[in-house]
C-alpha cells in the first residue's frame, strides 16, 4: 500500500513538473532525459542488487514477519516515490498523452492538465491497489515459507535488474 501511494506521489511529480512545462526540457534534451533515465536505470539496478543480497541472508528470513526496523530501513512509500520520479518514460507519457485532450480555446490549460494527469494516476494507483487487495494469498504464503521469500526475492531482484538493464539500453525516441 506504501509503495502504491509513493508511486502515485511520483507520478504526481510528473503531471506537475509536465504542467509547467520541465517535461518539455526533459524531451527536448537528450542530456536531461539521458541523466533521468540513467539513474532510474541505475536506482532499478540497486533496488535488484539489494534484493538478491537481502535474499541471500540467512538470518533475514527466519519464520517471524520482518522486523518493525527492517521494514522501516527499505521505506516503501521513498521507493514507491524514487521509482516513479526517476522514470523518464512517465514524464514523456504525461508530456505526450495529456495534452491531447486538454482544450486550449478555454483557457486554464495548467488546470486542465493537471486534472487530467491526477485522473490518470489515481487510475494507475487503483490499479497498483486492487493487486494489492488481491495478493493476500500470495502474502500467507511468503509468510509461511523462507525458502519460497528467498526465492522470490532473488526473482525479484533479477527481473528489476533486467528493467534498469532495458531501461538503459532502450532506445530514446
Amino acid at each position: 500500500m506504501l509503495s502504491a501511494l509513493g508511486t502515485f506521489l511520483g507520478g504526481m511529480v510528473h503531471v506537475l513538473a509536465a504542467a509547467l512545462g520541465v517535461s518539455v526540457i526533459l524531451a527536448r534534451s537528450a542530456l536531461a532525459f539521458s541523466t533521468v533515465k540513467y539513474a532510474g536505470a541505475a536506482y532499478l539496478c540497486f533496488l535488484g542488487v539489494t534484493m538478491i543480497l537481502d535474499a541471500r541472508k540467512q538470518d533475514s528470513f527466519s519464520d517471524d514477519l520482518p522486523a518493525t526496523a527492517d521494514v522501516a530501513a527499505r521505506n516503501p512509500l521513498w521507493q514507491g516515490v524514487a521509482t516513479e520520479v526517476l522514470n523518464p518514460k512517465t514524464a514523456l507519457f504525461f508530456l505526450s498523452f495529456i495534452p491531447q485532450f486538454v482544450n486550449r480555446g478555454t483557457g486554464r490549460v495548467f488546470f486542465q492538465f493537471v486534472m487530467l494527469g491526477t485522473i490518470s494516476v489515481v487510475l494507475n494507483t487503483s490499479a497498483d491497489l486492487i493487486v494489492v487487495l488481491l495478493a493476500g494469498p500470495l502474502g500467507k504464503k511468503l509468510r509461511s515459507s523462507a525458502v519460497f521469500r528467498r526465492r522470490q526475492r532473488t526473482v525479484t531482484g533479477f527481473i528489476m535488474i533486467g528493467l534498469g538493464t532495458y531501461l538503459a539500453t532502450s532506445e530514446s525516441e
